[in-house]
């Protein structure tokens, strides 16, 4: 049950720019720029949680312990600086790659963030001249596209 839940946490990482994977304290964690943004955490010490911590705006972890329980909670050791812990089982895709990017653009540099905003292709430029390729994610979980 598990594996699962790392392939989406996986899937939806992969499409933020400059993510690195690697274990760190025996969970795989997902990093920009060598600074955390998701640990998964798989029972970690036996709590009974298959879920992921990562940082949340400034007031938020409260707010969202306090409204969904069941889903929600304050992680150990990174808690106390706001990071909340979500139970994959209660939460959908879109909702986790919300709090997923949410997440990676608190701790992303802002020149990275900048570069993740601008549009994919302007139409004035023509694809030639634009060596850079573009870095927007792509949603991993818009029903819109086909496949």
């Amino acid at each position: 049950m598990s594996e699962k839940h790392l392939k989406r946490i996986r899937r939806i990482c992969a499409t933020l720019p400059e993510t690195t994977e690697k274990l760190s304290h025996g969970e795989p964690t997902f990093f920009v720029r060598k600074k955390v943004y998701v640990m998964f955490a798989n029972n970690h010490h036996n709590d009974g949680h298959i879920a992921v911590w990562l940082p949340a705006p400034p007031g938020i972890q409260s707010i969202l312990i306090e409204n969904a329980p069941e889903k929600f909670f304050k992680p150990p050791y990174v808690g106390v600086r706001g990071w909340i812990g979500i139970e994959l089982g209660c939460i959908d895709d879109q909702e986790l790659a919300s709090h997923i990017y949410a997440a990676w653009r608190l701790i992303a540099p802002k020149k990275l963030q900048t570069e993740l905003d601008a549009p994919a292709n302007k139409a004035e430029e023509p694809a030639e001249k634009s060596s850079k390729k573009s870095t927007r994610p792509i949603d991993p979980v818009d029903k819109t596209k086909t496949k």
